[in-house]
């Protein structure tokens, strides 16, 4: 074999080689799916945005945010989420879960959300479909005089950790004076 027809042989070898690495490359490689909606931030809104426990509320999401008549998630998590009815359906679990339809405009119908008589602080919705990412509002439920829940601790607990620990403070400073004492008396 001659020096030019090696030299051809090898540079098709090599650019065959360079050919189905890259090829394999550009199959292997991650893309993001081109027909996966990503709706603008705050295209699902809940009316009102306060509710009462036990209170009814509206969720929906604007046009173009999921594919047209397509199953859609609803998704709804907080304390005692679970106790929320979506539509007609109640689920007993944290975190309750429902379904509707969307519509021919990519919107999603108003659909009631009923919270639970004992849910307190702050619950997220999210719907989300096959082809969607879908969007997220959110609801603070109040107390029945329209006052914010307390989520955090009271003052009759704070009192108690207050006591507790002035009385381990007691404790170790009294522990501090035996031990000072016996090693004098010990010493002596």
């Amino acid at each position: 074999m001659s020096r030019a027809l090696r030299s051809v042989v090898s540079a098709t070898v090599l650019a065959a080689a360079v050919l189905v690495v890259s090829a394999l490359l550009h199959i292997a490689a991650p893309t993001a799916r081109a027909d996966t909606i990503y709706p603008p931030s705050g295209s699902c809104t809940t009316s009102p945005a306060t509710i009462a426990p036990g209170g009814t509320l509206s969720f929906q999401c604007a046009a173009a945010t999921f594919s047209a008549d397509e199953d859609v998630t609803i998704t709804v998590t907080g304390e005692n989420g679970g106790g929320a009815v979506i539509g007609m359906i109640k689920l007993a679990i944290s975190t309750a879960s429902g379904h509707a339809t969307s519509a021919a405009d990519g919107s999603l119908p108003a659909v009631d959300i009923t919270f639970p008589t004992d849910a307190r602080g702050t619950y997220n919705i999210e719907a989300i479909s096959p082809t969607s990412a879908g969007g997220t509002a959110a609801v603070t439920v109040t107390n029945p005089d329209g006052s914010l829940p307390i989520t955090g601790l009271d003052s009759g607990t704070l009192t108690g950790l207050w006591i507790g620990g002035a009385l381990l403070l007691l404790a170790g400073a009294a522990l501090a004076v035996v031990a000072v004492i016996r090693r004098r008396r010990g010493s002596a």
